[in-house]
């Protein structure tokens, strides 16, 4: 809208007589809009102009010379083109003009609700109204969007929406400001809030502060309230107290932490490392959740069989700590059979039916029975226990799931008694009545194997068949192309031993046996591949898993079929785990998923808390994949490298029995694995050891020599026996080989065997007679055992049972480990790359190992010659002031391989 005011006088027509008819008291307003700009106005045309107004004098025309009156109109008009033009039009008025101002209204610049509105013009009408979006002033965002109307007087009207100010920033409704808050206050959420103090256990340094950092070592949970005190994990609870009710159930109690952290909502949880997935808590343990009684019990452990509790309580910010607050207890399992522990309202399971004998052998004796006809629930397992008759209080007991069972190592012409009850989830049954049986004449002299029956655990495996997926030291091969094999014949032991054993043996015929004879669950390794249809075994060793229950998280390695994956494991009813995820690659030809869920078929047979076991597989969809335990601390040889000297010694030797105890259950389950070394064996998080990689086992034959002939392929040389090298057998025999030299890789802290040696001077140096060295700080009783290991006769050597055995002994008694084995230069090994000998002087000696800078600490010793070096040892090391443990090391390697060179020149005849 366009406004005209004009300012004017005019006289009026009484004083001009006798011109009435032409005198004129109005004049005319009229405008003229054009799109265009001219120099010059446009000509008048009557028809082109539109009146406006004929204007009069309303406040008065004058009518004489001294009293002038001056009059002041306004007039608007709606102007729809870019340009316009005014004329006045006088036909007879006597008329002054003294002003015409022509002028457009707004509504003035206004900064409401937080919100800035420029100015604003009004409409082209008087009844226009004119729609104005503001911005929002600085620390301010919108709330709703801001609008404001222009009225045609210029006036604002109906304000709608706003802004609103920042976290961190108070709003001054006065000053229509938003200002920071100071330090030591803070504003969480946006408005009109003001800014206010820290809550307890927290701090605001800098200005603007959104919310207050909590102090070290509190916390605020993603849930808590900004303006909530920042809180602590709880203590540790209290007294906590572990009750065997039977041999498979205990019951858990504990008192609440004396400090809560400042919150309501602790839970706790309880953590069992050895439990398998047969263990039940009740009340049920959610793992989101966790338990907010203080009590609970265990239920589905194994008899006689050591347990780790850890109860951690938690609670809203317990995720956020670096250390999560527990206590732990262990408690050993009852004895099958000693007692059992129902609830008074819970009637327990009845009692099985028609135990029998099938089969009858010297020593063994197989048994078969039937399920309870009024058992309350499904059968979990069957117990069966045996003893001498007579000697009912020195029974055994073993473990089954099936309802028949096979009893191995009893003593020929022996009348045994046998007894068996069955498992629910109402505990244990009462035991059948005793069927007795004795077993049959021993006919042969071949050594009985022990065989025994044990709960699964879960483990993770890594694929190491393909040999560019190991580091360079696990390659070193020998690979055999033709397909003859070798007879070896075994002569009866005579003459005594080289280095003789630290394991009680005797012999029968030309085997070695241990003294002790444990009876166990017989159980057989079957071979894959005498399957016609691979699959059935793959159906028969293998669960199947529904793709649905698996989340892939990361990739953490690859496979020789494809990628090793880690992810999560959501069975039903059944918490959440972490799994590694073997996976196939797409486009994988038939045989080589043949060969992917082979390997599965052989995990699958195996169920030993120190063997790797198989959580299941996915064949029905793509991709095919494999499902394992995820093992925190990868292989064994990584983690010693990376842990080098930050284990005691004790710490090691119970990695050893792991190792031992895993591998005695393959051997008696006839199984020979031909790829040990530490590589191969995985570490979990509580430091168990557990056996992994079947990429070169293979079963034993059954023939008497229980010997396995391979039809080509690579041998770990540094690892396998010597037998094993020259004449391609394998038996349990020659896996103890090979645990004597992941022993020394376990106390050397996963160093190289035989360091950077070729195939070939390895092979010379054990044919002559050589062993590897102790490492450094290595108890003799260890080095020893290692020894035993490395008898060059494979009857020699002990048996995994031997070996568990002996370790154990000296866990039970640590003193026993004080003693330091001392090196002597008959155990060094054979040739180096580089023949030291060769080398005239100390200092050649010391530049080939780049330690020159220790030679002035030798000459000061009178240490001239190579010879002389051959006899230092550690401590003679310390004395001359080399002291960092790397030098000294790389040093002793070096005169370990001196001895070694020199020894072995003497034999040939060389004298250096």
């Amino acid at each position: 809208m366009m406004y005209v005011e004009i300012k004017f006088s005019m006289r009026d027509c009484s004083l001009f007589p006798g011109t009435a008819l032409s005198c004129k008291e109005t004049f005319s307003l009229l405008y003229y809009e054009f799109d265009a700009a001219t120099k010059e106005p446009p000509f008048w045309e009557s028809e082109s102009y539109k009146l406006i107004d004929r204007i009069a004098a309303d406040d008065g025309r004058f009518t004489n010379n001294n009293e002038v009156i001056i009059n002041t109109e306004v007039r608007s008009i709606p102007v729809t083109k870019k340009g316009v033009y005014f004329a006045l039009r006088d036909q007879g008025a006597c008329i002054s003009l003294l002003s015409i101002k022509v002028y457009y209204m707004t509504c003035p610049e206004i900064t409401v609700s937080f919100a800035h509105f420029p100015t604003t013009p009004t409409g082209a009408k008087v009844t226009s109204i004119e729609q104005a979006t503001g911005t929002c002033i600085e620390h301010a965002r919108v709330e709703r969007e801001p609008v404001y109307l222009c009225t045609a007087d210029g006036q604002w009207s109906l304000l709608t929406g706003g802004c609103v100010c920042m976290p961190g920033y108070q709003a001054n409704v006065e000053t229509q400001t938003c200002d920071v808050c100071p330090p030591g206050q803070f504003k969480h959420g946006v408005g009109e809030l003001e800014c206010s103090g820290c809550p307890e256990h927290s701090a605001a340094p800098h200005s603007g502060s959104t919310e207050c950092r909590c102090d070290t070592g509190y916390y605020r949970a993603n849930h808590d309230p900004k303006d909530m005190p920042c809180t602590r994990p709880p203590g540790k609870p209290r007294n906590l107290t572990a009750t065997v009710l039977d041999q498979s159930t205990v019951e858990l109690s504990w008192l609440p932490p004396l400090l809560h952290g400042g919150r309501s909502d602790t839970v706790y949880r309880v953590v069992c490392d050895a439990c398998g997935s047969q263990v039940a808590f009740v009340p049920p343990q959610v793992a989101e959740e966790g338990f907010n009684t203080t009590d609970v019990k265990v239920r589905g452990l194994n008899p006689v069989t050591a347990y780790r509790f850890q109860v951690i309580a938690e609670n809203g910010v317990s995720d956020q700590a670096p250390h999560h607050s527990n206590v732990a207890v262990t408690v050993t399992t009852e004895a099958a059979g000693s007692f059992r522990a129902l609830p008074s309202d819970n009637k327990g399971p009845s009692m099985v039916r028609n135990v029998r004998i099938t089969s009858v052998k010297s020593t063994e004796i197989s048994l078969a029975w039937q399920p309870p006809l009024d058992a309350a629930s499904e059968v979990e397992m069957y117990e069966v226990q045996y003893y001498v008759k007579g000697h009912e209080n020195n029974s055994s007991t073993i473990l089954t799931t099936k309802e028949e069972s096979s009893l191995a190592g009893l003593r020929h012409r022996t009348v045994y008694g046998f007894r068996v009850r069955e498992k629910t989830v109402a505990g244990w049954g009462e035991y059948s009545a005793p069927v007795y049986k004795e077993t049959g004449q021993l006919f042969n002299t071949g050594l009985n194997l022990e065989l025994r029956f044990s709960k699964p655990a879960f483990m993770f495996s890594r694929n190491t068949d393909e040999c560019n997926k190991k580091q360079p030291s696990d390659c070193d091969t020998l690979e055999y192309r033709n397909g003859e094999g070798l007879v070896v014949t075994y002569s009866k032991l005579h003459g005594v031993l080289e280095n003789p054993p630290i394991v009680q043996t005797h012999t029968a015929g030309s085997m070695t046996a241990p003294l002790f004879t444990p009876a166990g669950h017989h159980r057989t390794y079957i071979d894959p591949h005498t399957y016609e249809d691979p699959n059935q075994a793959i159906r028969e060793f293998a669960r199947e898993i529904d793709a649905s229950y698996i989340t892939i998280e990361a990739i953490i390695g690859g496979g020789e079929f494809g990628d090793v994956c880690k992810g999560k494991l959501t069975l039903p009813g059944r918490p959440e785990m972490t799994v590694a995820i073997k996976t196939l690659k797409p486009g994988s030809s038939d045989k080589a998923r043949v060969d992917f869920l082979t390997e599965a078929s052989i995990m699958g047979q195996f169920e030993h808390p120190n063997v790797i076991f198989l959580q299941g597989v996915v064949t029905r969809s793509n991709p095919v994949m494999i499902i394992t335990e995820y093992m925190e601390n990868g292989s064994l040889d990584h983690f010693l490298r990376v842990n080098d000297g930050k284990f005691q010694v004790l710490q090691l030797v119970g990695m050893l029995r792991c190792i031992a105890s895993g591998m005695q259950y393959l051997s008696e389950m006839n199984y020979v694995h031909r790829d040990l070394a530490a590589r191969n064996v995985l570490v979990n998080a509580q430091l168990v050891c557990k056996i992994a990689d079947f990429g070169l086992s293979r079963e034993i034959e059954s023939h008497t020599e229980a010997a396995y002939t391979t039809r080509g392929g690579k041998i770990p040389v540094r690892w396998t026996a010597p037998e094993a090298i020259a004449f391609r057998k394998f038996t349990s025999a020659s896996d103890v080989w090979s645990l004597g030299i992941v022993m020394w890789e376990v106390m050397s802290y996963g160093e190289r065997p035989y360091w950077n040696w070729s195939n070939q001077d390895v092979i010379k140096s054990i044919e002559k007679g050589y062993r590897l060295p102790a490492p450094m700080e290595c108890p003799e009783a260890i080095y020893q055992l290692m020894l035993d290991c490395w008898q060059k006769e494979r009857n020699h050597r002990p048996s995994f049972a031997s070996i568990v055995h002996t370790l154990d002994n000296l866990i039970r008694t640590p003193e026993a480990l004080a003693k330091v084995a001392q090196n002597r230069c008959q155990t060094a090994l054979g040739l180096d790359s580089t023949d030291l000998t060769q080398l005239g002087s100390v200092e050649e000696w010391l530049s080939s190992l780049k330690m020159s800078r220790y030679l002035e600490n030798f000459e000061s010793a009178g240490l001239s010659d190579v010879q002389s070096v051959a006899r230092l040892n550690q401590r003679d090391l310390t004395t001359l002031g080399i002291t960092l443990v790397g030098h000294q090391k790389k040093i002793l390697q070096s005169i370990q391989t001196l001895r070694t060179q020199l020894a072995v020149s003497m034999a040939e005849g060389f004298l250096v």
